[in-house]
Formats: structure tokens, C-alpha cells, sequence
């Protein structure tokens, strides 16, 4: 009995350390820290690891910055940074189901990390953090005219002054408004690792 006791208390504590995975990111602006939550968003989060495991995000980038300042044709404003492999289509992996906010209790808050899509079930390799809270990106947010919104799967536990200076990085020139959200110079993500 004993035995059958400490073999469940080792499955109760594999599970709940296992829910809560840690990621970090080596960047050229610094180290970000990701904590997943496999419990309510398991499809993203392995999608996520897939690409972390498998090397797929070394040598990524955060390329695009969408701040107050630079969203003129946009009626709902947002505050995130984007990463992934933007390009480069042959280090990407199917679209996988989109795990609403609705379906998974998560929201949009500072420091959220979600899956970047444009239509629903579309979403693949590319991520963002949010910096503030972004209700709008939630389940029946107007940010996206489906009211599907973004499917949240983690937030950064470290780094968060790293993700705000990547933030505040340089973007293209865009004309007389000045208007572009891409990076003059992406921020590499020299690697992607899970933590032990």
C-alpha cells in the first residue's frame, strides 16, 4: 500500500510540474523565460515544444513591434512583439486547432505569450508576448473581426524588461506616416531550449 501511495504522489508531482514547462529563449537582447500551461492549452504548448525541441526557433527572430504609436489604421490598439520564423516556410510545421481563451480560462495579460494566426485554426509557428493587459485579444475581442481571438498557452516569468526593449527597437521606415511595424533589425533568437 505504501508503495502504490508514493507511486501516486510521483504521478501528482510529474503532472503538475509537467503542466507548467519552462522555455527559455538566449536572444541577442537578453535571456526570456516562458512558463506553458500544457493543462489548459495542450495542443498550442506541444506545437510550441515541437518547434523548441526539434531546433526550429534557433536562429528566429522577434521581427515585428506593434506599439500605440504605430498602429494608424487600426480602430483597437494592442501592445506585442512578434517572433517566429516570418519567412521561412521550410521550418514550418502544419496549422494546428485554435485553443480559444473561451476554451481555456486564459487571458491576454502582460506578459501572455499566444499563437499568432489570421484565420482561426491557422496558426503555426509564429508567437507573440503582450506587454500590458490586451483584453481585445481575447475570445470576443474586436482585434480580429472573427471575435475568435488568440490562443494563449503561457506568460514570461523572466525577461519581461528584455521583451520591453525589443519593444522600443527601431522599425522601417514606412513613408511620410512612419507607420511600420517591422524591425530596422530583427533581434535573433539564438536559441530555444526547455529548462531542467
Amino acid at each position: 500500500m505504501k508503495s502504490y501511495i508514493y507511486g501516486l504522489l510521483s504521478l501528482i508531482v510529474f503532472f503538475s510540474t509537467a503542466s507548467a514547462q519552462r522555455v527559455q529563449f538566449d536572444t541577442e537582447a537578453g535571456p526570456i523565460t516562458l512558463e506553458l500551461y500544457a493543462d489548459k492549452a495542450p495542443v498550442t504548448v506541444a506545437n510550441f515544444l515541437q518547434y523548441v525541441d526539434e531546433k526550429r526557433y534557433d536562429g528566429a527572430t522577434f521581427y515585428r513591434v506593434v506599439r500605440l504609436d504605430n498602429q494608424a489604421n487600426s480602430a483597437v490598439k494592442i501592445e506585442v512583439i512578434q517572433g517566429g520564423l516570418r519567412d521561412e516556410s521550410s521550418r514550418r510545421l502544419p496549422p494546428i486547432a485554435q485553443e480559444t481563451t473561451q476554451k481555456t480560462g486564459l487571458k491576454h495579460l502582460d506578459g501572455t505569450l499566444s499563437l499568432a494566426r489570421g484565420l482561426p485554426s491557422s496558426g503555426s509557428s509564429e508567437f507573440f508576448i503582450c506587454i500590458n493587459d490586451q483584453p481585445e485579444l481575447d475570445f470576443g475581442g474586436k482585434r480580429n473581426p472573427d471575435g475568435q481571438g488568440f490562443a494563449a498557452f503561457g506568460r514570461v516569468v523572466e525577461g519581461m524588461d528584455v521583451v520591453r526593449s525589443i519593444q522600443q527597437g527601431d522599425v522601417e521606415s514606412a513613408g511620410p506616416a512612419n507607420v511600420s511595424q517591422m524591425l530596422k533589425k530583427p533581434v535573433q533568437i539564438r536559441t530555444a531550449k526547455r529548462m531542467e
